[in-house]
């Protein structure tokens, strides 16, 4: 598994899935536990349906030699 999940979109990803996680902790709608999956993907750096699309936020990396 190649990372594809930029900087950016794991803040993202983490900020939304905790605030969802918090919201359902609290008594919140059972549909709210979603927020397992963005926060997750972002500690791998890898999600599924970024590479079924082939979307990819990452930086890319040079390959030259030096």
């Amino acid at each position: 598994m190649k990372p594809n999940v930029g900087s950016t979109d794991k803040i993202l990803r983490i900020v939304v899935g905790a605030a969802l996680i918090a919201w359902a902790v609290m008594g919140g709608p059972v549909w709210a536990w979603i927020g397992v999956v963005p926060a997750a993907t972002a500690l791998i750096s890898f999600c599924p349906l970024y590479a079924i699309f082939g979307m990819n936020t990452c930086p890319l990396k040079s390959t030259k030699a030096e």
